[in-house]
């Protein structure tokens, strides 16, 4: 633990953003998860699904949580799964 006054809040700040970018992370993987099994089912609602997994990638993009060429490279898996 460390004893600078400055450390032990950036100690704190740290934990609240790995908490809050592993929610994040989470978020964005049951997305796709829902989609996926949307799409696999024949739900009407997968084109739905589909804005909310990419809106969620997208974000986490923004936040630098994943690479922007995973995002885009996600996103193109995804429309291509619509495609079929």
């Amino acid at each position: 633990m460390p004893q600078i006054k400055s450390a032990m809040k950036r100690v704190k700040t740290i934990e609240k953003a790995n908490k809050r970018n592993a929610s994040q992370l989470s978020t964005m993987r049951s997305a796709i998860k829902k989609f996926k099994a949307a799409k696999t089912a024949g739900n009407e609602e997968a084109a739905d699904l589909l804005k909310v997994a990419t809106r969620a990638i997208d974000m986490a993009s923004t936040k630098g949580l994943i690479h922007a060429n995973k995002a885009g490279r996600d996103k193109s898996r995804l429309n291509k799964m619509m495609a079929k």
